[in-house]
């Protein structure tokens, strides 16, 4: 997936000489994982359990990047096998919230996770939506997001690795009633493309494309 017309900008610290917005500069951004998905390209077990990156399950992988990131609070989205999904995660400082309609698609998720951290209090600013199937994710990268939203780089953020956008996505808050609106399996994408101030930040992670569907692409 290309960066299509969103704009590519540099690290935060290059952008207007590394000048943080002053309300944005303390701002609280939380992480969302979205784990609830069947594997259903692959195979018969849950990929994000039978997988593994770094001698960790995908979804503790793609879970403790966010944790080392420094988001706060963070939250994983279970649904098929939820038990086994969140047992994963437990010993995580993350709360784990259950979407029973995960089979109707990812925007099932995305309302979950979303309306779990828009709840939180103190309240947060913004969040970083990642995937539990992309566990080669950077801690570095989020905290790139996260450090272009204190620049006012944008209100929604993809990384971009050599042009081409990835995952994760950081939505600011003002995002947050029309992520729990979104249907299907396309998650915030629309949100994203549609965003008269989104943006791409510049990063070198190759990890940001790098997801898991089958077998063949550990």
């Amino acid at each position: 997936m290309t960066g299509g017309d969103l704009p590519i900008r540099e690290a935060p610290a290059a952008v207007g000489g590394g000048t943080l917005d002053g309300d944005r500069d303390a701002a609280r951004v939380a992480g969302v994982v979205l784990a609830a998905g069947t594997s259903s390209r692959y195979g018969e077990r849950n990929k994000l359990l039978d997988a593994t990156a770094d001698g960790d399950p995908l979804v503790r992988a793609a879970t403790r990047t966010l944790v080392e990131a420094g988001v706060d609070p963070v939250v994983v989205v279970v649904g098929h096998e939820a038990d086994r999904v969140a047992a994963a995660v437990e010993d995580l400082p993350v709360a784990v919230v259950e979407n029973e309609a995960f089979a109707d698609g990812q925007s099932t998720s995305v309302r979950a996770g979303i309306e779990a951290v828009a709840a939180h209090d103190p309240p947060v600013d913004a969040a970083v939506v990642a995937l539990g199937d992309m566990p080669f994710v950077a801690a570095d990268t989020v905290r790139a997001l996260v450090a272009a939203h204190a620049a006012a780089v944008g209100d929604a953020l993809a990384p971009a690795y050599e042009g081409r956008r990835g995952n994760p996505v950081l939505f600011d808050r003002r995002f947050f009633e029309a992520l729990t609106d979104v249907d299907g399996d396309v998650g915030g994408r629309a949100i994203l493309l549609g965003s008269d101030d989104a943006a791409l930040v510049a990063v070198d992670d190759p990890g940001v494309g790098r997801d898991v569907d089958e077998r063949t692409d550990l």
